[in-house]
């Protein structure tokens, strides 16, 4: 069965879910502030550039984890996402990937940002198989590691080969949707790339490919972005 896959931060969500999860954390006092919230922009400036120390950046992420209870985790994680996940759910999002479901494709979501933050929010866009970078836990507590590779950049073609070997699926005609540079590797891999709401690097990059160049971010459906960069013609199928 063909594979719809994708992005999240940027991508399928209007924001950052890493990003948001700092800012949460300042906002609700569970961290110091002024220097939780200075590094939080560091690293997602490190990030926008192509320069992040992934494993770095995710000992950061994952410390204030480290020690709490279960309960204590799953109740802040559910007030994050009624105050800054919800809203950047977009339709668009919704739509797209019904329309692959409809295309009898299996939608597959992979993201740099850690299990802990995505899990339930895959889960709110129905998403059965995902990939993200898994935090270790040792009994039933979070230690701020992480285990095996960290998908980002050349990471999420590793972790994805790993994947597809395990359950037999495979690349042929595979879709991949992202907004980042940092998914190159991937995007390069697959028949169908798609750059969505990109970065300028890769708009650029995806206008001289000749990729599809769409936008979530404007009403109930994806749509081509205007200008010479975008082709959209396969987004005509999107009419019902």
């Amino acid at each position: 069965m063909t594979l719809a896959i994708f992005d999240l931060d940027n991508t399928l969500l209007g924001g950052d879910s890493d990003h948001l999860w700092g800012r949460f954390l300042v906002e609700q006092g569970i961290v110091d502030g002024n220097i939780y919230e200075r590094e939080n922009n560091r690293f997602y400036e490190e990030y926008k550039a192509g320069t992040l120390d992934i494993r770095a950046y995710q000992r950061f992420a994952l410390a204030p984890l480290v020690g709490q209870a279960p309960e204590t985790l799953a109740a802040w994680h559910r007030r994050y996402m009624a105050e800054k996940i919800q809203a950047i759910i977009l339709p668009a999002s919704r739509y797209l990937l019904d329309w692959h479901r409809r295309q009898g494709h299996v939608p597959l979501i992979i993201t740099a940002t850690n299990r802990f933050i995505t899990e339930p929010i895959v889960a709110a866009l129905r998403v059965e198989h995902f990939l993200a970078t898994e935090p270790e836990v040792v009994h039933g507590r979070y230690t701020g590691d992480i285990t095996g590779i960290p998908t980002f950049q050349r990471g999420k073609v590793e972790r994805l080969t790993q994947w597809l070997e395990q359950t037999g699926h495979n690349l042929a005609g595979a879709w991949f949707y992202s907004d980042s540079h940092n998914d190159l590797p991937l995007l390069e891999l697959v028949e169908n790339p798609v750059a969505v709401d990109p970065d300028d690097t890769l708009r650029s990059h995806a206008a001289a490919k000749g990729w599809d160049i769409i936008t979530l971010r404007r009403g109930e459906r994806p749509m081509p972005l205007a200008g010479d960069e975008a082709r959209g013609t396969r987004y005509e199928e999107y009419e019902d």
